[in-house]
């Protein structure tokens, strides 16, 4: 790119060179010719495409012409404006980022894993055990999670137990002890017991 800009100005400052040799007529009639040119590509093409290079070099000529000349030439002082603003958009982007970067699968699926295998644990819970795993995740990320794999906060996650769950969590412990009662005669109520 810069050896292209370099060449422009080579081939500028050799066409000035020859330019002092010749007459006046011969460069009056060369300009005449030029300007016939231009009227020529502004009524086949209205919207030229010009290269970086070919900008630089029209900008900086652009300042020896005289005020009448510069409102009538191809590059006008508001195309050195929209060029500088195109070029000062193009330096300061920032890559295209929007929001959080997305959460590992491995800790999505780990979330879910404490989640389901123990009920009673909330978002902060999660988060805390997650931390002492070496994992730094917010309780809003895991509670976004959770939303997205439809299981409940952990005051209405263990809720939702069946008898026939109940009774064969319970079955170890319940095959083991005796239930009796009492009828107490002066309250006149049943007391249970375990034996």
């Amino acid at each position: 790119m810069w050896l292209r800009l370099v060449y422009l100005i080579f081939v500028q400052l050799s066409g000035w060179l020859v330019l002092l040799g010749r007459s006046s007529a011969s460069k009056d009639v060369e300009l005449l010719a030029l300007r016939h040119e231009v009227a020529v590509v502004r009524r086949t093409n209205p919207r030229p495409r010009l290269d970086w290079a070919d900008r630089a070099v029209l900008a900086a000529l652009i300042r020896r012409l005289p005020n009448l000349l510069r409102r009538h030439r191809l590059v006008t002082p508001g195309t050195i404006l929209r060029w500088h603003r195109r070029l000062v958009t193009k330096k300061w982007t920032y890559p295209n980022q929007t929001g959080r970067p997305p959460i590992e699968n491995t800790i999505v699926a780990l979330i879910e894993r404490m989640a389901r295998e123990n009920t009673g644990w909330g978002y902060r819970r999660i988060q805390g055990e997650l931390l002492k795993l070496g994992h730094h995740v917010s309780a809003s990320t895991i509670r976004r999670v959770l939303k997205r794999l439809r299981i409940p906060p952990a005051p209405h996650r263990g809720s939702d137990t069946s008898w026939r769950q109940f009774l064969r969590i319970q079955a170890t412990t319940s095959l083991a002890c005796d239930f009796f009662h009492v009828d107490c005669a002066v309250t006149l109520k049943r007391v249970f017991s375990a034996a």
